[in-house]
């Protein structure tokens, strides 16, 4: 059974930086793409970024490029990192495991299987 662990949230105000983890339990981590969502009360949920099982082919949602996405494959560990966060960056951040082994192409929140409970991040101003 796979477990995805999301770590590093909390309270932060705005301007400032903020690194978020997600580590894989039973998965065989650098075979899939990862990807961080987030979902704001009473907003759907959107894709941060995404990245490939090898790290290449990084892609981002609309005007997150203030984030960076990274992973550790020898580590199995999967970062985000967040600078001049900003009040509308408020959400619960989830990370995301690919269902399938080396997709490539869009991120669609349909392509992942494994997902995990969530980490909040909240900016005050």
């Amino acid at each position: 059974q796979v477990q995805v662990v999301e770590s590093g949230g909390g309270l932060v105000q705005a301007g400032e930086s903020l690194r978020l983890s997600c580590t894989t339990i039973g998965l065989q981590f650098a075979d899939y793409r990862m990807a961080w969502f987030r979902q704001a009360p009473e907003k759907e949920r959107e894709l941060v970024a995404c990245i490939g099982a090898k790290g290449v082919s990084l892609s981002y949602g609309d005007r997150l490029n203030r984030f960076t996405i990274s992973r550790d494959n020898a580590k199995k560990i999967l970062y985000l990192q967040m600078n001049s966060v900003e009040p509308a960056d408020t959400a619960r951040y989830y990370c995301a495991a690919d269902s399938q082994r080396f997709r490539w192409g869009a991120c669609l929140g349909s392509d992942f299987r494994h997902w995990g409970q969530g980490t909040q991040v909240t900016v005050s101003s």
